[in-house]
């Protein structure tokens, strides 16, 4: 058999109609439309935050006309936020906060995490108390001796969370329990 070419498809799958993701096999047309749109505006939304994370990093505001990229950007221009700073605890524990600073305001350290949200639907603050912990474990920060600020922008809006510092520290103490749990159950498979 003399197999076609195709190096420019190679490692990628489908973005509409994925063998992998088969579901689609049972969808009727508004279905099948609720999917494509979704994930156009999944796609439009990592754009977003490319475009956001340049903004800030250049130090260029937006004109300020009340949507929710244009707050975003602008309060973490204002704040001399950095974007996309990656916080790591270990290889088991790490993630990205869209934007965060930690200086000193009111005489007092102040740790702020910012989270653009894309979508319409409201959504937890858990992400951000996450963030909030590995910041403290990788930079050797008690959550009690410093002031929490966390924002997600949505819907041409934000809402703020000054999280409770026994709750930060609850999530710092289950992410170095799962972490090492993650370390044990690879040394398991390796034997």
């Amino acid at each position: 058999m003399r197999w076609f070419k195709h190096t420019n498809f190679e490692g990628m799958h489908s973005e509409h109609l994925s063998a992998s993701k088969y579901h689609w096999l049972n969808y009727d047309d508004d279905k099948f439309d609720r999917m494509y749109v979704t994930r156009k505006a999944a796609k439009l939304g990592t754009r977003k935050h490319e475009f956001a994370a340049m903004a800030i990093e250049l130090g260029q505001p937006l004109r300020n006309d009340g949507t929710t990229l244009a707050l975003y950007v602008n309060h973490a221009i204002g704040f001399r936020m950095k974007a996309e700073l990656p916080l790591v605890h270990s290889p088991n524990a790490f993630g990205t906060p869209d934007a965060i600073s930690f200086r000193e305001h009111k005489k007092k350290m102040l740790l702020r995490i910012h989270d653009l949200k894309t979508g319409t639907e409201l959504t937890s603050f858990k992400q951000l108390e996450i963030y909030d912990a590995l910041f403290c474990l990788e930079y050797n920060e008690n959550p009690f001796n410093i002031d929490h600020e966390l924002r997600i922008y949505q819907n041409d809006d934000f809402r703020v969370l000054v999280p409770d510092p026994g709750d930060i520290k609850a999530i710092m103490e289950k992410i170095k329990y799962f972490d090492k749990r993650v370390d044990l159950l690879r040394e398991e498979d390796d034997q």
